[in-house]
């Protein structure tokens, strides 16, 4: 079995397969140059695992397009296949989240836009409808737009119950459905906003990342704009796990997808100073929910390390031992087979790393 590992970047789509156990890699691309892909999503849920990438050109605007051969070719509809309706009277700005739904929704994948909104797919991803509740929430007119933009970043429908989902914007934060998204409520209690004259509002946060554990699905961890979180009842309060982290700043929040507790994240400076704490390279795990935590560096490089790492550009695959991956806005991807113990090159000198996706196919 092969380790597929999809690069979306500000100048197209990169995709890297190692054959031998992601000791080694062979690159192509760019697939869709000069288009900034900002979300990826490798869906093995069928026999023949399906690429999405969702891609912005500033020329054609924004798209969603699918491959069913590992990227030799893709299909892109004749009309856009994410759309708001015209009596919206909004356009799209950009995909940020391609996410496939569980197992028991084989053809349903959701996808989170900028502006803040959430779309469903019942075919596959080859055509999207808006989702009307969370458009029509009474909270939407005071969503804001966060430094990148105002967008539905992450979607997490829950692996046991198909009415259950949760979806966190920037800024907003988190609203979480249990009827199959005909309604929704916020889910911050516990989460700062320290921007704001109320520092615990009901909603508003800036939430930059929730990620959810692998044993327990009621579980969830969050980046937020200064702050780190873990929620144990499917995101209706939350606690603060930033003991043990140089910073709680930061984007990314990845769980281990097969083993419970394991999550990893890349601390910056502040949210006024955005590179790496201490300036260097080095990313942070802890295997007990967030209760300690452990930098990893060996393998990466040494000396002075300035490039962030965004929200969407870290990952870990499906593989045993896990594999975790991240990128940089200095175009640099980097691996390791070991859950974090160890890293090495995967890729250098790309463009500005917006999103990675990884998985067994």
């Amino acid at each position: 079995m092969a380790t597929l590992l999809a690069i979306g970047t500000a100048k197209g789509l990169f995709l890297a397969t190692s054959t031998d156990d992601r000791r080694s890699w062979e690159i192509t691309g760019p697939h869709f140059p000069m288009t900034g892909v900002y979300a990826v999503a490798v869906d093995t849920r069928r026999s023949t695992p399906r690429l999405l990438a969702g891609m912005t050109s500033s020329h054609f605007g924004p798209s969603v397009a699918t491959s069913d051969d590992l990227g030799a070719s893709w299909d892109e509809p004749d009309q856009a296949p994410v759309a708001f309706p015209a009596d919206t009277g909004v356009s799209l700005g950009r995909v940020w989240q391609l996410m496939p739904a569980g197992p028991d929704e084989p053809d349903v994948v959701w996808a989170g836009t900028e502006p803040s909104a959430l779309f469903k797919s019942t075919d596959g991803g080859r055509s999207f409808e808006l989702v009307r509740s969370l458009w029509d929430h009474p909270h939407r007119p005071q969503w804001e737009a966060g430094f990148g933009g105002q967008a539905v970043h992450t979607v997490l429908p829950h692996p046991r119950d198909p009415a259950r989902l949760l979806v966190a914007m920037s800024t907003g934060g988190v609203y979480r459905s249990e009827d199959a998204g005909a309604s929704w409520a916020p889910g911050n209690t516990g989460i700062r906003a320290y921007f704001m004259p109320d520092e615990w509002p009901e909603f508003g946060q800036c939430v930059h990342k929730v990620a959810r554990d692998a044993a327990n699905p009621e579980r969830l961890y969050a980046q937020n704009h200064h702050g780190v979180y873990r929620s144990d009842d499917d995101g209706r309060t939350w606690s603060s796990i930033a003991d043990g982290l140089p910073s709680d700043f930061g984007f990314p929040m990845v769980a281990h997808p097969g083993r419970g507790g394991m999550v990893w994240t890349f601390p910056l400076v502040a949210d006024g100073e955005r590179f790496p704490t201490d300036h260097r390279c080095r990313v942070f795990r802890s295997a007990d929910a967030g209760g300690k935590w452990e930098p990893l560096s060996v393998g990466l490089p040494e000396g002075p390390f300035y490039p962030a790492v965004l929200r969407d550009a870290m990952c870990a695959d499906d593989a045993s031992p896990g594999g975790v991956y991240f990128g940089t806005r200095s175009g640099s991807v980097f691996a390791s087979r070991d859950e974090g113990d160890s890293w090495s090159s995967v890729a250098a000198h790309l463009p500005d790393v917006l999103c990675v996706r990884a998985a067994q196919v």
